[in-house]
């Protein structure tokens, strides 16, 4: 017999109200609520101590105040630092900092120069010139700070991405708030001008100052221990995903727009994004007021898959010898030949029989054998050139999209690496790929067994691998 299970069903105000006790939120009220009552004791037996001193009873008075003080201490060390951190890293969350404009050094400049003649002139309508001029720059961070609270923003990346190949992203920003809408609104990058230029860093390393400089050590005629300041390796910036910014002119209430990107990266790699910010000039483009989102986005870049036509050297001669080496028996033809004595009757094909009045016999390819491994032989570091070990990844990564699209069972091989079953983790692999700092062995060689064929994207000749390798694999040799 079955069993019958009852479930109870809680309203939805009562879901409501169990989640929210087990959120963060209710933390904090209950340390506020502490907070409360703490101050509330104290300032009572404050109170009261006040009136034991005017009744004249100061021991009570002193054991009163003593206590306002602890509990005002202990919430101030339990409480008031809990709360602070909240509301710092609330705050954090919507960091807005300004750059100031050329036409706000104008106006800026030109409000100096009215508040100089008005001091100098005594002119009441100077002042007021200059008050008012004052006031548009306040109105202006305050209007700006207004439009930029509160909005969402979403970049959405495709997945597979190729070196070379223009994609479209996709920027979605949200105004969630009721009646406020948002003018000039642009989306840019968070790095900062610095990361732009390359990174320097300085090190002080202990060293020995000589003299003379150029003599042996047993000839010199002074040594003693010095310092000196060595620059370490300049390290490049990490690429990001895309440069300039997103332009929105007006983002009603309670409303999302979004705006297509077009990306295009020249390398394989990953690139990625830390954070985004939005920023505007609104009203008076005096200062741009840029809010920092922490929104992280990356992106693996998969090397560049070349075209059919540029693999036209390659394909027909691997299809040649897959074939040949897989042809068998099962419900594909793979073609029509001569009779042997060792063939069964069951294979005659009796209507070429006929016609070419010899007997013809069919033979098939193998349906469950038609498996097919895709070795990229990384070389060490150096032994070829950029372009050419570049070149040996691509022509690596369009092998293995392009047979991934035909009906084959595939896998996938990199020296000194595991083996690879996904054509997506082959392609992610070779999009980070460097060359090899020691000579790995292949431990793929013996794998797969002899019903698995091999296509091997290497700078070594045939000779260095195995025989059997050697006889069931197609050879793509890559030079400088």
């Amino acid at each position: 017999m079955g069993t019958l299970h009852i479930n109870s069903i809680q309203p939805s105000s009562g879901r409501r109200a169990i989640s929210w006790l087990q959120s963060a939120s209710i933390e904090v009220w209950l340390k506020f609520l502490l907070a409360l009552v703490g101050l509330g004791v104290a300032f009572g037996a404050a109170l009261f101590s006040t009136a034991a001193g005017e009744a004249g009873n100061p021991l009570a008075s002193v054991i009163l105040a003593s206590l306002s003080l602890l509990m005002a201490a202990f919430v101030g060390l339990v409480t008031v630092p809990y709360l602070a951190r909240r509301v710092a890293l609330e705050r954090l969350r919507e960091t807005l900092h300004y750059e100031v404009t050329k036409a706000g050094v104008v106006y800026v400049l030109v409000t100096v120069v009215i508040g100089i003649a008005a001091l100098n002139t005594g002119n009441n309508l100077l002042y007021i010139i200059v008050a008012a001029m004052l006031a548009a720059i306040l109105v202006s961070g305050i209007a700006s700070a207004i439009v930029l609270r509160g909005l969402q923003l979403d970049v959405r990346l495709p997945e597979q991405v190729f070196a070379g190949r223009t994609l479209l992203g996709r920027v979605v920003l949200n105004n969630p708030r009721r009646f406020l809408p948002a003018f000039s609104i642009r989306v840019i990058t968070g790095r900062d001008k610095s990361n732009k230029k390359a990174i320097k860093r300085w090190r002080w390393e202990r060293t020995t100052f000589t003299f003379p400089p150029n003599r042996t050590p047993e000839n010199q005629w002074l040594r003693m221990r010095d310092w000196k300041v060595r620059r370490l390796d300049v390290r490049p910036p990490a690429p990001g995903i895309f440069e300039g910014m997103i332009y929105f002119p007006y983002l009603p209430p309670k409303t999302a727009l979004h705006a297509d990107l077009q990306l295009q990266f020249s390398r394989r790699g990953r690139y990625c994004e830390a954070k985004f910010a939005l920023a505007t000039q609104f009203p008076f483009a005096f200062l741009t007021k840029i809010r920092d989102i922490a929104l992280a986005r990356e992106i693996l870049v998969y090397p560049a898959i070349q075209p059919a036509d540029a693999l036209s050297h390659v394909l027909p001669l691997l299809r040649g010898e897959w074939e040949s080496f897989m042809r068998g028996r099962g419900s594909d033809l793979h073609r029509i030949r001569e009779y042997m004595p060792e063939d069964s009757a069951r294979h005659v094909d009796w209507k070429a029989t006929a016609k070419s009045g010899s007997l013809k016999v069919r033979e098939f390819s193998r349906e469950d054998e038609r498996r097919l491994r895709i070795i990229f032989d990384n070389p060490i570091a150096g032994l070829l050139a950029e372009s050419a070990y570049e070149r040996a990844v691509s022509l690596a990564a369009s092998l293995a999209w392009s047979l991934s699209l035909q009906d084959a069972q595939l896998s996938f091989a990199i020296t000194g690496q595991e083996p690879i079953a996904d054509v997506n983790e082959f392609l992610a692999r070779l999009a980070v790929i460097e060359g090899q700092q020691f000579e790995n062995g292949s431990e793929w060689e013996e794998a797969g067994g002899s019903e698995q064929y091999s296509i091997i994207v290497t700078s070594r000749s045939r000779e260095n691998f195995s025989p059997m390798l050697s006889h069931s694999s197609y050879f793509v040799h890559v030079r400088d």
